[in-house]
């Protein structure tokens, strides 16, 4: 049984074709880790999230890309 929130939430398979994972994402809010489903307070997201990508393969880089519109 997967533990992948993608799958356990009926994503991959439902949604998407199932896929092999090249790199993990995690965000983390207040030392506290983001899942599917998590509930987030407005006073805790008020600073930026920490944001860790990994990989198999250390050369390759990431870069995240942030879009904001203050409309």
């Amino acid at each position: 049984m997967s533990r992948d929130p993608l799958v356990v939430g009926n994503v991959v398979g439902d949604v998407l074709d199932p896929f092999l994972k090249s790199a993990s994402l995690r965000v983390i809010y207040n030392n506290k880790e983001v899942t599917n489903g998590s509930e987030l307070k407005p006073s805790v997201v008020m600073n930026e999230p920490r944001v860790e990508i990994g990989g198999r393969d250390m050369r390759t880089l990431y870069t995240l890309v942030s879009i904001y519109d203050p409309r």
